[in-house]
């Protein structure tokens, strides 16, 4: 019997037997902070004492956040013929490597606006246009006092020039944008660069947008050791045993059921999961199958879910080719964030 086969004759519950289903009309309501930054603030935010850029960020979105109070509440004063006003909103774009905060400040200017407002990452909103379509994305969304946009991706031209149409026609509706960026740490220049693409793609709204650099090591792997070493096959079917509300997977086959789902549909996929274990994980060669699993590993990591994997370490994941192509920085940060689960895993 073959690993998978034997996972497969087993009690225990798999991701692969989830088959999710998530209404259009829910996708808005869902669009807020991940569980993790629930209860983050502007206060909570400790810079480091070694990059001042961090400290001027926060008092940057600190003003952002109480500028975009002031544009809603304009925006919905009607003038003396009864007519609202014409206000356009304000933009704050958050430029900077992986783990120096920058959601936690994106999610603290969410916090601090007033309602209603949604937050999600690049993808996440074109998957929402996707779903309710242009016109119906801009209806639900213009009355928001902001959107925060995570992880702003310049990778894919036709989605950033829908993203950029879309924010266009917000902005002039008076909704303020907050986004930031998936710059590399260390390759200097890069984060301006990265900045100046962002206000050349969406040109409307490049006079209004503050680029504000966010400069510092990756808090996540800050005096961590490399990655753990992969469980032993059997360790893994164990463990998983003994972890109430876990789920263990083969890893191919967990690959072909996300190729069956949307990527809107992968947070309800681990919805009520307490842990994930994966048997026989191996280097990705696909670039499609690459690009679900970082979307996986971005719910993952949203949601605080331990990984706990066999195999292959999950920093050999995705080849050197791919990390040496296009996609580089969606790969990279996958690669961040799993090894942050597998450590949280390693250390309960």
């Amino acid at each position: 019997m073959s690993n998978a086969d034997s996972l497969r004759s087993s009690a225990q519950e798999r991701l692969v037997d989830r088959h999710p289903e998530v209404p259009a009309d829910q996708l808005v309501a869902q669009m807020v902070p991940p569980p993790m930054f629930d209860e983050v603030s502007f206060d909570s935010y400790i810079p480091d004492p070694k990059e001042p850029s961090q400290a001027a960020a926060v008092r940057k979105a600190e003003e952002f956040a109480g500028e975009v109070a002031k544009i809603h509440q304009a925006v919905h004063k009607k003038s003396l013929f009864g007519k609202k006003k014409q206000v356009t909103g304000a933009g704050l774009y958050l430029d900077g490597g992986f783990g120096v905060g920058k959601t936690h400040l994106l999610a603290s200017i969410f916090h601090s606006a007033p309602a209603p407002k949604s937050f999600g990452t690049f993808g996440e909103l074109t998957n929402l246009v996707g779903a309710l379509g242009f016109t119906n994305a801009v209806e639900r969304l213009s009355a928001n006092s902001v959107l925060c946009i995570d992880e702003f991706e310049l990778d894919d031209p036709g989605d950033t020039m829908l993203v950029s149409r879309l924010l266009t026609e917000l902005s002039a509706k008076g909704v303020s944008i907050a986004a930031t960026s998936n710059t590399l740490p260390g390759q200097l220049g890069e984060g301006r660069f990265a900045a100046q693409d962002f206000l050349r793609e969406i040109k409307k709204l490049g006079s209004i947008f503050e680029p504000v650099r966010v400069d510092g090591p990756d808090y996540r792997h800050r005096d961590l050791p490399p990655a753990p070493e992969p469980t032993s096959a059997a360790a893994l079917t164990e463990r998983a045993a003994a972890t109430k509300g876990s789920t263990l997977d083969d890893f191919d086959e967990l690959l072909k059921h996300l190729s069956t789902l949307h990527p809107s549909k992968f947070g309800a996929l681990i919805a009520g999961v307490s842990s994930v274990f994966i048997a026989n994980v191996h280097p990705v060669a696909d670039q499609a199958v690459a690009l679900r699993i970082v979307v996986l590993a971005d719910r993952l990591y949203d949601a605080s879910i331990p990984v706990t994997v066999s195999g292959a370490k999950l920093d050999q994941i995705f080849s050197q080719e791919m990390l040496d192509g296009g996609y580089r920085k969606k790969y990279l940060r996958a690669i961040s964030r799993l090894l942050a689960l597998s450590r949280f895993e390693v250390a309960a």
